[in-house]
């Protein structure tokens, strides 16, 4: 496999579910991979904090893919992408979450921000590691959101999908998690992000492994030349990897060190 490039996804791919930091093996992998030239993207739903401390633990040198492909930043935090969401669409998607009297987040590559707290909020921000920010109409701050997401839970969250697409079809990419259905532009997913930062480094396609085990990482897995599913991932991930890995992290890590020129 000619491999120039791999983007990596986080929790669930290169960390254990509740895993703080990667392991030895895998910081050793990641480390030889960039040793012999390929380079290595960490690819997340995390904040860009979040993300950082991740990306110091495997001393990677690239750009970050965080909060679902919403922004891409420098690992001094410059922004290099964007992707902001429609103002107004965004504005009705709080609505909706009121209507339906479920919390709310709205978020940006700076600021989460939160109608009320919750264990998701909670949880999410301290995998992003920033402050959550908790107020009743967080649209009223002026903060131009990225995405905007509805809390909910997993008997819900389907009917909030569906509800949703119905009312913006393709004006919106909606992703499915657990306890949250969120929305963001159509243009905002890691598959768009990693393309835009693939031509930045002038990596062609066809040269890129993407791994990953969730809806997140489904637009990734299907542009890059490889996807590759972890076994545990979702029925969207697996749908767009073209080969599924069999064990776990430290599986990954073999899998990894396999691609560095001394073991081809």
């Amino acid at each position: 496999m000619g491999v120039r490039l791999v983007a990596l996804d986080i929790d669930g791919t290169i960390l254990e579910r509740g895993a703080k930091l990667p392991s030895e093996r895998m910081r050793q992998a990641v480390r030889a991979l960039q040793e012999h030239g390929i380079g290595v993207v960490l690819a997340s739903g995390r904040m860009y904090p979040g993300t950082l401390e991740i990306a110091r633990a495997l001393d990677t040198t690239t750009p970050l893919i965080c909060q679902q492909g919403c922004a891409v930043h420098r690992l001094s935090g410059d922004l290099l992408h964007e992707f902001p969401l429609n103002d107004r669409i965004a504005r009705e998607l709080a609505a909706y979450a009121r209507e339906l009297e479920r919390p709310y987040e709205w978020f940006n590559p700076q600021r989460y921000l939160v109608s009320s707290e919750t264990n998701a909020s909670e949880q999410y921000a301290a995998l992003s590691g920033v402050r959550p920010e908790y107020y009743p109409a967080p649209e009223e701050l002026g903060v131009r959101p990225t995405g905007v997401g509805v809390i909910s839970d997993r008997t819900t969250a389907p009917t909030i999908h569906r509800e949703l697409v119905r009312q913006h079809g393709d004006a919106l990419h909606v992703l499915d998690f657990p306890d949250v259905t969120v929305s963001v532009a159509p243009d905002a997913n890691k598959g768009h992000a990693l393309s835009l930062l693939c031509a930045d480094l002038d990596v062609d396609r066809h040269d890129v492994l993407a791994i990953g085990d969730s809806v997140n990482d489904a637009p990734m897995l299907a542009w890059a030349g490889h996807g590759l599913a972890m076994n545990h991932a979702d029925s969207y991930a697996m749908d767009a990897a073209d080969d599924v890995l069999d064990g776990d992290e430290e599986a990954l890590a073999r899998f990894l060190e396999q691609l560095t020129p001394q073991s081809l």
